[in-house]
């Protein structure tokens, strides 16, 4: 492994980690600041719209500069945005903060992504997005409970400043790990052809098969303490250990994803969305039991994860000369998926559905992506039997 690849992923890890970690903090910043657990709440939706609008915004920027300068850059709003949310005065001081470190979020995934591919051979790159995204999927294994416990012992402040002192490793890393690349061409001329990337059917259908699949994961997974509490009869207490579970499926379906997406992609997401629908819909039955949803929670993680290789790769196969817009976009893309699928979860809830029917949306939406990626690969079969023909000749007249 590139020990530039060990850079990114320390910086995965520190964005994974703040972006998950308020959900076990928000009654103690809550009460901290004396509103509700709701307006708390606030926080982790300030984070994911800030991801969503921050992709775009900031890949464009991306476009200007070296890949490895932007890198830089993001870390060092990164850390800036945790230190303001470890020091604030009010609520509103530190919502600006998580606003301020989710607009790195997107664009470092999504120039990590280029970057991490280019440092390996074309047939290892999956594997080294995967390796990436490791740090992610570690946070909610290890960073998360790791900075809830500490935020609990010690104050939420202290976690925070710590995740700060993780983007100052990942920014140094970057600095000193991480090739130094030539600058894009400015001008007008390099915007446009990032642009033009989504006028590719096959960006926008891996783009919509990542809002759809990601979401089927989100659309149970936000509601799990509930389901566990109410339908399993986990105690409370437990509900911390069963995401540990998640976290350990989702590594581990991140890192298979990766490495049999080298080999063939789309025969991989068919696998990872069509297992995804059906453990979904399984766990409808096995939420009501605390042995088999112990079980099905880490598969839950697993495909879900298994996802997140294969549709990154995707998109820099798609966008080969300009993929740092359409990168960034990929990536919240996701963000988009997990807020989509937690208000049908809540619809649903809100509908007295039962406490498990947030599953039956996940499967479905799941279900969906699977259907995209079978009109991607058929339109995909339709263009290349279309393109000899398009360019044969036209038949000698007779005569």
């Amino acid at each position: 492994m590139p020990l530039a690849l060990l850079a990114l992923t320390i910086g995965a890890f520190g964005i994974g980690t703040t972006e998950f970690v308020i959900m076990g903090l928000l009654p103690d910043v809550a009460a901290s600041y004396g509103v509700s657990i709701p307006t708390a709440g606030l926080l982790t939706t300030g984070y994911a719209l800030g991801v969503v609008v921050g992709a775009p915004l900031l890949a464009v920027i991306g476009t200007r500069i070296s890949r490895k300068r932007m890198l830089t850059a993001l870390m060092g709003l990164f850390i800036a945005g945790n230190l303001v949310s470890a020091v604030a005065p009010t609520i509103g001081v530190m919502l600006t903060g998580r606003v301020i470190a989710s607009l790195a979020h997107g664009t470092f995934f999504g120039i990590g992504s280029i970057v991490a591919a280019r440092l390996v051979a074309p047939h290892k790159q999956a594997g080294a997005i995967a390796l990436m995204f490791t740090g992610l999927t570690v946070a909610n294994v290890v960073g998360v409970p790791l900075g809830t416990l500490i935020g609990q012992q010690l104050g939420w402040r202290f976690t925070f400043a710590l995740v700060a002192g993780l983007g100052v490793l990942g920014l140094l890393g970057v600095a000193a790990l991480i090739p130094q690349d030539e600058p894009p061409r400015r001008g007008e001329a390099r915007i446009r052809r990032e642009l033009a990337a989504f006028r590719n059917v096959q960006v926008v259908l891996a783009m919509a098969m990542t809002v759809l699949g990601f979401g089927g994961v989100f659309a149970a997974i936000t509601y799990i303490a509930p389901m566990m509490t109410g339908a399993a009869g986990y105690a409370d207490g437990s509900v911390t250990w069963l995401l540990v579970l998640f976290g350990l499926g989702m590594v581990a379906g991140n890192l298979v994803g990766g490495r049999y997406a080298d080999r063939r992609l789309m025969p991989m997401l068919f696998v990872a969305l069509g297992s995804l629908a059906v453990v979904l819909a399984l766990f409808t039955v096995t939420a009501h039991s605390k042995p088999l949803a112990a079980i099905t929670i880490p598969l839950i993680g697993a495909f879900g994860f298994a996802t997140v290789p294969p549709l990154q790769k995707r998109v820099l196969d798609q966008t080969a000369d300009a993929p740092t817009l359409a990168s960034a976009v990929n990536i919240g893309a996701f963000n988009l998926g997990n807020a989509l699928a937690a208000w049908l979860g809540g619809l649903v809830l809100t509908a007295g559905l039962g406490a498990t029917a947030p599953n039956w949306v996940g499967a479905l939406l799941a279900a969906s992506a699977l259907v995209l990626a079978v009109v991607s690969v058929l339109l995909e079969r339709r263009t290349r039997a279309a393109a000899p023909t398009a360019g044969r000749p036209e038949p000698a007249p007779v005569g």
